[in-house]
């Protein structure tokens, strides 16, 4: 195991990054930053102190998610790299849709019908309500903008313990997260990805003139009126598309470009210091995304040994991500933010991780195991 230690530099990135790395540790850290994010939106009615911090341009949930963005273009395009399209999509798909399902079954057929119970006394109504869970799991509440499932959550809105209609709000950015996917198999067909991987640092160059155009004409973070329907994922922000695809091939771009990037701690000071400026006096997309993806990358080398052992085998951060919100609200349903902040954030904590626990090894780990066969090696191994 190496310890950690102070020093200038440790060559390149390429060859300090080997199988005993930190990345299943920082999924796990932000996705239990969106985690408290949460929960002041919706035990409290008030953004995170980040929010305000920053000059409205992002929370530290948003900022979470940006960094799986960062941490998604560098390990999903090194799978891009190695995979065939087809394998590659269908590798996405078992990925992130059976935990997806099966997250929406337990909100819709689970969660909710007790929710609603604590608030009735009884399950009559609920299932023949219009707004019910089978109109949920299809999908069309999400679609029309009603998250709600049999009017659960607007119900606590008048009652005062909810702040919020949505009981899977943060479910939003896997779409955008598709986009990408769907992004890296178009450069697998096109061939750059095999034969000039490098020119994929031209794309992330190319938005980020865009993103510094934009910051100087005040465009923050998601910002912009304008939307597209996509085909499958559905009604999309161009201007939110845009910025996480810039995070994402930023992400590429150090993927790509590993062998030429070094891992300098003097360096991540730097990168510190700008993403603290930007986050202070503005700049966060030319400035302090390019600085929040080198120490993506210099985190996953240089964290102590105890945390590259973090997700090695399970990675329960997925479920984490999926599952915190829905609790988060369930919570408030019953009046556990009036209890205070500790105490929300621990009982959300628990709960959301025995749930993540649960999804991994029901749902997430078997389904891996589809695409790649059981053999022993690779059956606890988590992929990107």
């Amino acid at each position: 195991m190496r310890a950690w230690s102070w020093s200038k530099s440790h060559g390149g990135l390429a060859e300090s990054l080997g199988r005993a790395n930190a990345f299943g540790a920082l999924r796990l850290m932000l996705a239990g930053a969106v985690l408290v994010s949460h929960l002041f939106p919706l035990g409290y009615g008030r953004r995170d102190p980040l929010w305000a911090a920053s000059g409205r341009q992002t929370d530290l949930g948003r900022l979470a998610v940006t960094g799986f963005f960062v941490l998604s273009g560098f390990l999903i395009t090194a799978s891009g790299r190695r995979t065939r399209p087809l394998r590659f999509l269908r590798n996405r798909a078992l990925r992130i849709a059976p935990g997806l399902l099966a997250a929406v079954l337990v909100t819709g057929f689970v969660i909710m019908p007790v929710l609603y119970w604590r608030e009735h006394g009884s399950l009559g109504g609920f299932w023949e309500h219009p707004h019910g869970p089978l109109r949920y799991l299809l999908g069309a509440s999400p679609a029309d903008g009603s998250w709600d499932v049999s009017d659960v959550l607007v119900e606590g809105i008048e009652r005062g313990t909810n702040h919020n209609a949505n009981i899977n709000g943060a479910l939003w950015s896997l779409k955008y997260e598709a986009l990408c996917y769907l992004l890296v198999a178009l450069f697998a067909v096109a061939g750059v990805l095999r034969r000039a991987p490098a020119m994929l640092a031209v794309p992330a160059a190319l938005l980020w003139f865009a993103e510094s155009a934009g910051w100087l004409f005040g465009r923050s973070l998601g910002g912009g009126p304008f939307h597209l329907a996509v085909p499958v994922v559905g009604e999309v922000s161009l201007g939110l598309a845009v910025d996480l695809a810039y995070a994402f091939l930023l992400g590429a771009a150090a993927q790509v470009h590993q062998r030429r990037l070094p891992v300098h701690d003097g360096l991540a000071v730097v990168c510190v210091a700008a993403l603290a400026a930007s986050l202070r006096w503005g700049g966060l997309l030319p400035v302090g995304f390019p600085a929040l993806t080198y120490l993506t990358v210099w985190l996953a080398v240089r964290l102590p040994g105890p945390f590259r052992r973090i997700g090695r085998r399970q990675d329960y951060s997925y479920g984490v991500y999926i599952y915190g919100f829905a609790v988060e609200q369930g919570l408030a349903v019953f009046g556990v933010p009036r209890a205070g902040l500790f105490c929300y954030l621990v009982s959300a904590a628990v709960t959301t991780a025995g749930l993540a626990l649960l999804s991994w090894h029901v749902v997430e780990a078997p389904a891996l195991r589809l695409r790649t066969g059981s053999t022993a090696g690779r059956k606890n191994r988590p992929p990107p």
